[in-house]
């Protein structure tokens, strides 16, 4: 596929689908890849007709990290400047963007793990709302036993948020892969389907989503993610100054009308 682009975006039925699509190489971190998320994480920031978003993969990988042969010590490519300094750049110019435009959009993103996650596709995947895995599909983190590395691209946040520090601690150091079923076993993702199911599954995890009120997501990714550094009482505060402003928009009147009327809501 010479000449292909390194990320698909398409938009349909109010759901957009970003792809990597370097199979070839496994969808890696590549310069092209990490332009193509930026370019379409702003074509969902400004197409209000947008209510959800896909995030997957071509092939048989999902993403495989960092491209490592741009980091080769004997055919330097970085323009005179160190591997540290690169790698830097590289996190704050675009990987870091990625992850933190991904969970700062105003829609709900699902992520369709195609095949294997590994380093950095580890972040990336968990970057979105809901993580749906192929059987096939695995996570690797080889950072620290392979690299000498740490986790990123918001990995050393999101995963022990999700599987305790125990866990953690282990698939971190010990660089085993962690197969989608024991994932979603172990609560890291929502849930693993059979290869031939995950892209019917995942659109209708994302019709699902798009019904939701506009603002949900925004409003329960930010109770959350604060629910991790507050006390029990500064949580509950912060549960009834939510309420309040949010009981007096247009969705909470519409949703008890669908209630006592006994039909599904329209927001």
């Amino acid at each position: 596929m010479s000449g292909a682009p390194a990320v698909l975006f398409e938009v349909a039925d109010g759901i957009a689908t970003l792809t990597l699509n370097e199979a070839a190489q496994m969808n890696p971190i590549s310069v092209g890849m990490r332009q193509g998320c930026l370019r379409a994480l702003e074509r969902v920031r400004e197409d209000a007709s947008v209510r959800a978003l896909i995030l997957t993969g071509s092939g048989k990988a999902f993403c495989s990290g960092a491209k490592l042969s741009d980091f080769d010590p004997d055919r330097p490519a970085h323009g005179g400047t160190s591997a540290g300094r690169a790698i830097g750049d590289m996190m704050a110019d675009a990987g870091n963007p990625i992850v933190t435009g991904l969970r700062a959009l105003r829609v709900p993103v699902v992520c369709a793990v195609n095949g294997a996650a590994a380093g950095g596709g580890v972040g990336l995947a968990l970057a979105a709302d809901i993580v749906i895995a192929a059987r096939s599909a695995f996570f690797y983190l080889p950072f620290a036993p392979a690299l000498g590395l740490v986790p990123d691209l918001g990995a050393s946040w999101t995963l022990p948020r999700a599987v305790g520090r125990a866990r953690a601690l282990g698939l971190t150091l010990l660089g085993d892969r962690l197969s989608a079923q024991d994932a979603a076993q172990w609560g890291l993702i929502w849930a693993c389907v059979d290869d031939a199911e995950l892209p019917a599954q995942s659109l209708r995890l994302a019709q699902r989503l798009a019904r939701l009120p506009a603002h949900a997501v925004h409003e329960v990714r930010g109770l959350y993610e604060q629910g991790g550094s507050h006390s029990f009482e500064q949580q509950v505060a912060l549960e009834r100054e939510r309420q309040m402003e949010l009981a007096d928009r247009p969705a909470f009147a519409e949703g008890v009308r669908a209630f006592l009327e006994k039909r599904a809501p329209r927001f």
